[in-house]
């Protein structure tokens, strides 16, 4: 009989139960034995998190029931994020989960759009957005229009519970044939041919080996930063927050179906509404900032009662220069930091989790291609986000020191590049690979006070009142849209209540 492949998971949370329940889902038991060691000692990281639609996709494709995962991680829906103060004092905006308009002729819509407003015959660009509408009005609906119908025109992601989301996919996968080992590693043994991992060996003297290491152990990446020397690429020249401190507060009336980020003197706020609590937190710079001083600000600002004491986390924006190197990939944590400001942590490990799937070995000698692979599309997934959240730092008009460091540092080629496209003529290519697509960066730039000069020479040739009509026709179509949608309350309340925990 043919040896299994034995793929070992250690630790557990978020990333590492989503990584066991996405290969109990897919993987041959016949071929592939799959373990997870963790410790009940140990504690994760995991607060209320906010992600991004690509969850729900996720989801589907591991076959989850979306009201019963919903029920058991206290969710509620997300339809996008809101950015207060981030351009100028005053200033608020959303990154929606949805299109601006809809195709009206040669060029996108966004090229119409621009021109009108330059001329000054065009609403601001959210009106044309169905996500934003309902956010703001604090509506929610699933898409539910015909083929071209504007109420089809958005997807949604949710905020959950991240611990309740990792207890959730570990009884799931258990039930399909996960083994999970208990045990706090004790030492860790590398191949002396290979220069691989061998073997874990746990308090209690078990050892645990393995064909390949899927290292979900959080920031301490002890397989692959720590064991295998695989270093951290800093990025704290771009991403100046070192540190959050955070805590749930009371439920409050003001349920939002979307996440807040609202600028801070030192760092940014985050605000994730669950069912059963919100999650609040002070992303900062230590350097900027103590400790105490952040604490003392995020609680100042809470629409609820705190329910628990600030915790202070410490992190390193960055990623591992090998995400697979021998027969260890690192995930989540373990791989790198982004901080949560686009609520990308659960799409990196997704992402980690579905190239594994497509480059997983079929024995123990591991082709050098798949790692190559893998690397270099997790470089991307890296490198695209990272630009994008430095976008967000540097277009401010904020005179505290840190926002005005941000504004004048140099910033990676490509950013550099895609921000001056812009600004000519709201050029946003889009990516074959990667997040973001050209309606997250429109929204951004735009919300954050840069406006092209002008748009596609295409969309020269439609006459302006024609322009304007068709402009006009859409915000009223986007208003008329919502207008039967429940609040969010009333339909999460009607559609995946949680219980009382």
């Amino acid at each position: 009989m043919t040896k299994r492949f034995d793929l070992v998971i250690v630790g557990g949370g978020t990333a590492g139960w989503m990584c066991a329940a996405a290969c109990a889902a897919k993987l041959d038991p016949a071929r592939y034995r799959v373990r997870l060691v963790e410790s009940e000692e140990i504690g994760t990281v995991g607060v209320g998190e906010a992600t991004l639609p690509q969850m729900k996709d996720f989801n589907d494709y591991l076959g989850l029931d979306e009201v019963a995962f919903m029920a058991a991680t206290q969710a509620s829906f997300k339809l996008g994020i809101e950015f207060v103060n981030w351009g100028r004092q005053g200033d608020r905006y959303i990154h929606p989960f949805g299109t601006f308009g809809r195709p009206i002729g040669e060029a996108d819509f966004f090229s119409y759009w621009a021109r009108a407003n330059a001329a000054g015959r065009a609403a601001p660009l959210p009106d044309y957005c169905i996500a934003i509408a309902m956010a703001w009005a604090n509506r929610f609906m699933l898409p539910n229009g015909a083929a071209g119908d504007v109420r089809n025109a958005f997807s949604y992601a949710y905020h959950l519970d991240a611990f309740l989301y990792a207890r959730f996919l570990r009884l799931w996968a258990e039930e399909r044939g996960v083994d999970r080992v208990e045990g706090r590693i004790v030492t860790v043994e590398r191949d002396g041919e290979s220069g691989g991992i061998a073997s874990v060996t746990l308090a209690s003297g078990a050892q645990v080996t393995g064909d390949l290491f899927v290292d979900c152990s959080g920031f301490r990446s002890l397989l692959l930063g720590q064991t295998l020397g695989v270093d951290l690429e800093d990025w704290a020249r771009w991403l100046p927050c070192d540190s959050a401190v955070a805590v749930p507060s009371a439920r409050s009336d003001d349920f939002t179906p979307y996440t807040r980020s609202t600028r801070r003197p030192a760092g940014w706020q985050w605000r994730i509404p669950l069912q059963h609590r919100t999650g609040n937190g002070y992303v900062y710079a230590s350097a900027h900032i103590s400790d105490d001083e952040a604490a003392a600000t995020l609680l100042a600002n809470l629409d609820g009662a705190a329910l628990a004491d600030p915790r202070v986390l410490r992190f390193k924006a960055g990623r591992r220069r090998r995400a697979w190197a021998h027969n260890v990939i690192g995930m989540g944590l373990a791989g790198g930091f982004l901080e949560p400001l686009e609520s990308t942590s659960i799409y990196l490990v997704q992402m980690a989790i579905m190239h594994l799937l497509t480059l997983l070995p079929d024995g123990p000698a591991i082709d050098p291609a798949l790692p190559a692979e893998f690397n270099r599309v997790m470089d991307v997934e890296y490198d695209r986000i990272r630009d994008f959240l430095i976008l967000h730092y540097a277009a401010n008009e904020a005179d505290a020191p840190l926002w005005q460091a941000v504004t004048t540092m140099e910033l990676p080629e490509s950013l550099h590049g895609r921000i001056e496209a812009f600004r000519h003529r709201g050029h946003v290519p889009a990516y074959r690979d990667g997040l973001f697509g050209p309606t997250s960066w429109q929204a951004v730039f735009v919300g954050q006070g840069i406006v092209p000069r002008t748009g596609d020479r295409l969309a020269d040739a439609m006459p302006d009142d024609v322009l304007a009509q068709r402009l006009d026709g859409f915000a009223a179509s986007v208003a008329k849209g919502i207008a039967d949608a429940p609040s969010h309350a009333q339909f999460v309340a009607r559609y995946c209540p949680a219980p009382a925990l």
